[in-house]
């Protein structure tokens, strides 16, 4: 059956005025606050984003779509900035978990994830291309093996940063050692396949090896680029690749997330959310609640505030 838009949540149009018949869970939300006396790690101070971004704004912002929750990620790999997160959540229902930043093989590893992970918020921690870190370099240590294997023991999940191939092929490494493990895989759509013909038939090759693991979800987030200078706002430029990943990974594994603030540079939150509206918009409603919501419940176990 395919549904029309108007029957299970808003568009981004003004003509879209229907109040949405299931929630609209964003899995990919960062906060900070510029303002505060020791600053922020990111943005840098000369960025458009670089200003509060706190939950408040983002309801206000994306009410009008239907958004009824938020899953926020680390943008910051300062110790203490798990806990301001958590006590910026703490007094806002609309954020209903955080995935943090925390070093598996550190020394003190075990015991600042204990620290955290006793708040039901604290829902995983984040690794990947991401504050200069190497995920591949990483996985070969004992240490951080066990780091994350305490993750997984805890049912809490691993979110990477920034996909390229290496980081789609260290994945699979990652998810050979800790099968237990579930990782979400963020902004797949932004990630460029190998040109030369070796490299992505291997990057292929992992791709679908990963489909073939169940503990592996992904986003179809970071969707809008930037092509001759100019954003393309178009669905038919980005449907072979959500097409793509759609068909590999299939209904039960895609999750929704806008990137907000960090997307806005290229398009406002209405636009980022209208584009994927629109592509979910073609298939059933049963589809759509699980892109938009259903599946993010069961890759990060949130709970209703």
């Amino acid at each position: 059956m395919i549904v029309q838009r108007r029957t299970f949540l808003l568009a981004a149009g003004a003509a879209m005025a229907q109040t949405p018949a299931f929630p609209i869970i964003d899995t990919h939300i960062h906060l900070f606050d510029p303002t505060r006396p020791q600053g922020v790690p990111w943005p840098p101070p000369n960025s458009t984003i670089y200003k509060p971004a706190l939950p408040e704004r983002l309801r206000q912002l994306t009410a009008p779509l239907g958004v009824t929750g938020a899953i926020e990620i680390e943008c910051s790999p300062w110790l203490e900035d798990n806990q301001w997160v958590l006590d910026v959540a703490a007094k806002d229902k609309f954020i209903l978990g955080t995935i943090g930043d925390l070093e598996p093989a550190a020394p003190d590893f075990a015991k600042q994830f204990e620290r955290f992970h006793r708040n039901p918020l604290f829902r995983g921690i984040r690794y990947g291309n991401l504050w200069d870190r190497s995920l591949e370099a990483q996985i070969a240590k004992p240490e951080f093996v066990a780091g994350l294997k305490l993750v997984a023991d805890a049912g809490l999940v691993m979110d990477t940063a920034n996909p390229d191939p290496a980081l789609i092929r260290t994945m699979v490494r990652v998810t050979d050692r800790v099968p237990t493990l579930r990782v979400v895989i963020d902004h797949l759509p932004s990630c460029n396949p190998p040109s030369e013909a070796a490299a992505r038939a291997a990057y292929d090759r992992d791709l679908r090896e990963l489909t073939a693991r169940p503990q592996v979800y992904v986003k179809l987030s970071q969707v809008l680029r930037r092509v001759n200078g100019r954003v393309a706002t178009n669905l038919d430029f980005y449907r072979p690749r959500l097409d793509e990943l759609y068909g590999l990974f299939g209904e039960d594994r895609v999750l929704y997330g806008s990137d907000w603030p960090n997307s806005d540079p290229l398009g406002a939150y209405p636009v980022v959310f209208g584009l994927v509206h629109d592509y979910f918009a073609t298939k059933s409603r049963a589809v759509a609640e699980k892109y938009f919501w259903k599946n993010s419940q069961a890759a990060y176990r949130w709970k209703p505030r």
